[in-house]
C-alpha cells in the first residue's frame, strides 16, 4: 500500500488521524498549510491539499473542520479558530445567552489527491452547546469547545465525558470523514 501525507502541525488532527486511520499507511509532515479566507469548508480543504501536494509530490490528505451554531446563523462556521482565538468560548456563551434553539454542529471535510484525482469525504457531527463551560482538561483536549459542546444524545459535554463515553459517541456518529476516508481507500487500493 503507497504511503500518504498528512501535511498539518495540528497535534489534534494529527492524533484523530493515527487512530481512524490505522490500516492506511499515513505519514506526518508537520507544516502549517495557506488557508483560504472562506466560510467554505470543502473549497479550504481542497486548497490545502493541493498546496500539500506541491510541498511533498506524494498522495495527500487535508481535513478541515468548522463549527456551526445555528442560533447565530452558522456562526463561526469555518471561522471558528479566529472565534476562539478573539471571543472564546466565554464570547460564544454570552452570544447565545438567553437562546432557546442551542443546536450546534461540527463539520469537516478531508480531502485526498494522489496529483490526479481529488476525492472529498464530509463529516458531520451533532450536538446543543452547554449553558456554561463545564469539565476538565484530559491529553485528548483538541479545542476549547470541548467545555461546551455536548455531543446529540448526551447531557455532558466532551470535557465531562469519559473516555470510554468519547468512543462510543464515535461509533454512533452519522457520518465521520476520516472513517469514510479509510473505508474508501482500503476499498480501491487493494
Amino acid at each position: 500500500m503507497q504511503e500518504i501525507v498528512f501535511v498539518t502541525h495540528n497535534k489534534g488532527k494529527i492524533a484523530s488521524a493515527q487512530k481512524n486511520l490505522k490500516d492506511v499507511n499515513i505519514k506526518i509532515y508537520d507544516y502549517e498549510l495557506d488557508e483560504p479566507r472562506s466560510d467554505d469548508i470543502a473549497y479550504i480543504s481542497k486548497a490545502k491539499v493541493e498546496e500539500a501536494y506541491e510541498i511533498v509530490q506524494k498522495p495527500c490528505i487535508s481535513l478541515d473542520c468548522g463549527f456551526w451554531i445555528d442560533e447565530l446563523n452558522g456562526f463561526p462556521k469555518a471561522f471558528v479558530n479566529f472565534a476562539l482565538e478573539t471571543i472564546g468560548i466565554e464570547g460564544i456563551l454570552k452570544l447565545m445567552e438567553g437562546k432557546t434553539n442551542r443546536a450546534c454542529r461540527f463539520t469537516e471535510c478531508l480531502s485526498y489527491y494522489d496529483g490526479k484525482e481529488l476525492h472529498q469525504f464530509e463529516g458531520r457531527h451533532e450536538g446543543t452547546l452547554a449553558e456554561e463551560i463545564r469539565g476538565k482538561d484530559t491529553k485528548e483536549k483538541w479545542s476549547n469547545l470541548w467545555y461546551i459542546y455536548q455531543p446529540a444524545g448526551y447531557q455532558k459535554t466532551l470535557a465531562e465525558m469519559t473516555k470510554e463515553e468519547r468512543a462510543e459517541r464515535i461509533r454512533h456518529e452519522s457520518i465521520d470523514s476520516m472513517k469514510e476516508f479509510a473505508k474508501w481507500y482500503l476499498e480501491h487500493n487493494q
